[in-house]
């Protein structure tokens, strides 16, 4: 009788101990995210969204949705409105997206700034090329694109020429996918990495491995892909939902298509090659 009185103590002592740990630290969380700006929640949100902690990260964007229509600041809500059409692409829900959109664009009409239309646009794209509907898709991307060289957006410009090429791709179109491919590198050449001696960026590298295997260069599109995920362990890369789908995909149909023996033996033969190394024998 002692002990089940003694276990019984230590039960709802432990318990008592671990809530008040809790929510000790739900405090301490909640106290840290009140001292940060809207524009490190956003960015936070980003991260979280790209761990896939869409519950989280949809929380953060609210905050600062809410914290920009009480300021009226046109930046904060535009950019929680992108922040969340990232979240309704996990879902593929498309209902939640139109809304988010239409806002986008009360938001660039109200505030004349275009760039909304552009941000509207590439999420529709990215939305659209989940869902498989690549006609749809590349009509936005070509809205974006559109839209981000008049206004010398430089960063979107950039990506969605790595986007655009998965549509491409997908489409049959592997000269002008292979064109789209070369044109972001150079692009890139132009801006973050101009100064590097050669090409790091490994996020184009999905783009090359899902074009050799459409093409059906099983051998190349493994050997690209493992490379990819090396180097997003080594940069601490986390791929959005998006551009993740077709390296799975490819990472899928070479396990069907590759001998155990050779599916390892490129896989053990690829630790040397890098983004540079890759570009060259890929795509020179």
């Amino acid at each position: 009788m002692k002990n089940l009185v003694f276990f019984t103590v230590l039960f709802v002592s432990i318990i008592a101990i671990s809530c008040n740990s809790t929510e000790e630290r739900d405090s301490k969380n909640t106290s840290k995210r009140e001292s940060i700006s809207p524009k490190e929640k956003l960015k936070e949100a980003y991260q979280l969204f790209k761990e896939g902690k869409d519950e989280e990260s949809v929380a953060l964007a609210e905050e600062v949705l809410k914290i920009g229509k009480d300021s009226k600041n046109d930046t904060l809500v535009g950019r929680a409105l992108t922040s969340l059409c990232r979240n309704a692409q996990r879902d593929l829900d498309t209902n939640r997206l139109a809304d988010l959109s239409e806002q986008l664009k009360e938001l660039a009409v109200s505030s004349g700034n275009e760039k909304w239309l552009m941000y509207r646009a590439h999420q529709n794209a990215e939305m659209w090329r989940l869902v498989g509907n690549m006609d749809r898709a590349e009509k936005y991307y070509d809205e974006s694109m559109r839209i981000s060289k008049a206004t010398d957006s430089k960063g979107m410009y950039m990506i969605d020429h790595f986007n655009k090429s998965f549509v491409s791709i997908a489409k049959g179109k592997f000269s002008d996918a292979n064109d789209l491919i070369k044109k972001y590198y150079a692009l890139r050449s132009e801006g973050k990495e101009a100064k590097a001696t050669a090409p790091t960026d490994p996020y184009g590298l999905i783009a090359i491995a899902y074009l050799l295997e459409q093409q059906q260069n099983y051998e190349g599109a493994h050997e690209v892909a493992v490379v990819t995920r090396r180097l997003f362990e080594e940069q601490n890369i986390f791929p959005e939902p998006p551009d993740e789908k077709p390296l799975l995909a490819v990472e899928q149909k070479v396990k069907e298509k590759l001998d155990a023996d050779t599916f390892k033996n490129i896989s053990l033969n690829s630790t040397s090659q890098t983004v540079a190394s890759l570009l060259k024998k890929y795509l020179p």
